[in-house]
Formats: C-alpha cells, sequence, structure tokens
C-alpha cells in the first residue's frame, strides 16, 4: 500500500442510479401488505445505506424469515426500476477520466448479490471497477464504515486517499468514520441534509458537474455546494 495510490469509492443505489424513490415504492408496498403504514421520508433517513436484514429487525422484529421477506422486497423493486435502469448523467465520462489517470474504482453498496447483478450488469459496469463490496461481504451496513474499509483494503489504497459518493446521511457518516472524504449528489436529498458533515468536500446535482482533479485536492473545509 502507498500514498500514492488513489481510488473513488461509489455507493451504488441513488448515487450510480437514481433509483432510491423506487426502493421506498417497494418497501412501502411491502409493509402495507402486511398492514404497516410508513412515512417515505422517515422511513429514508432510517434506513438508506443500511442492509435490508437490519431493516426487516427494526420494523417486524427479529422472529420472522429475514432472507424470504428481503428477497420478495428486493423482487418488487427490481421489477418496479427495470424499465428505468441508467447511470445518473456525468458518471460513465467520470469513471473514464480516473481510471485513464490511475485512480481505483470502487463500488461500496448496501445492497444484495441480486441487485448488484441487477444493476452493474445491466448497465454492463462490472468490468469497469476494481473491486465491488456489497451486503454480503460485510457484517454491519452503514453507518457503520466497514463496505467503505473493506472496498479500501481490496485495492490497497489508505483510507485517506478515497472519495467516497454518497447520497445519503448515514453513507457520508460511514464514509466519516472511515475516515473518507465524501462527495454528495442530491439526487435523494437537498444540500441542507448534509449541512452536520465535517468531512463532504462537495455537494452537486450529478457527476457532470465535478472536476475530479479538484475533488482529490480539496478538503473538508473548502466544502461548497455547486
Amino acid at each position: 500500500m502507498t500514498t500514492s495510490q488513489r481510488a473513488l469509492i461509489f455507493d451504488m443505489d441513488g448515487t450510480i442510479v437514481d433509483n432510491m424513490a423506487f426502493h421506498t415504492k417497494s418497501w412501502l408496498e411491502f409493509f402495507q401488505r402486511r398492514g404497516h403504514v410508513i412515512d417515505p421520508d422517515a422511513f429514508f433517513l432510517d434506513t438508506a445505506g443500511r442492509q435490508g436484514h437490519e431493516i426487516m429487525r427494526s420494523y417486524l422484529g427479529d422472529d420472522v424469515d429475514h432472507v424470504t421477506l428481503n428477497a420478495e422486497k428486493e423482487a418488487l423493486y427490481r421489477e418496479l426500476y427495470a424499465p428505468h435502469l441508467a447511470t445518473v448523467p456525468g458518471f460513465d465520462a467520470l469513471i473514464a477520466k480516473a481510471a485513464a489517470a490511475g485512480v481505483k474504482l470502487v463500488v461500496g453498496t448496501a445492497a444484495p448479490n441480486e441487485n448488484i447483478v441487477f444493476t452493474l450488469d445491466g448497465l454492463d459496469l462490472r468490468s469497469k471497477f476494481d473491486a465491488i463490496v456489497g451486503a454480503g461481504d460485510v457484517a454491519r451496513g452503514k453507518p457503520n464504515p466497514d463496505v467503505f474499509l473493506a472496498g479500501a483494503a481490496k485495492v490497497g489504497v489508505l483510507p485517506a486517499d478515497c472519495i467516497v459518493f454518497e447520497d445519503a446521511p448515514l453513507g457520508v457518516e460511514a464514509a466519516r468514520r472511515a475516515g473518507m472524504r465524501a462527495v454528495v449528489l442530491t439526487t435523494t436529498l437537498p444540500a441542507s441534509a448534509f449541512a452536520q458533515f465535517d468531512n463532504v468536500i462537495c455537494i452537486a446535482a450529478d457527476f457532470a458537474e465535478l472536476d475530479l482533479d479538484a475533488l482529490f485536492a480539496s478538503t473538508p473545509a473548502m466544502a461548497t455546494p455547486i
């Protein structure tokens, strides 16, 4: 491991793809089938970045078949989102520039493997990444830093030389706990939702607004919304 190596670590849902509204719809439908009425905004803030089994335990308790229920929920999500599958504007250009500069590319997601296959293979992106870490690879979801630290370790890059791309507060907190800078995309929440985080270096609507060299030169003290 050398400090000259750098990495970009991408959350997947809501970051590589603008799909969180479809995840929320699938969760609302899932819980409605079981007689639970969920407030969408509060649910997102409480759960985005957490693993499915963690969400199930929070809302349904320990005495249910989390594996079967999570499979049902994720299948519903994929059915809803499949016609809309696309990367966020500017993503493909940014990772092409990063790869050309020798920057390592990592996915760090709370998604199960079925959703990783659905998204990355559906968009023919898997080969673009040097490492992919999902829910099945770590014990704890965000805001714990496990997924980002595992991703950095896989590509041999120090946390201080990694930049995490996120759309959710729990993900930004996970990056903070990992000792990593974060770029926020406002695909899901406004910039004001991230005001408390001291590791955010940039807030943007999409990847087209970002400059790779400027991001690596940035420190949290320089963070400003674009």
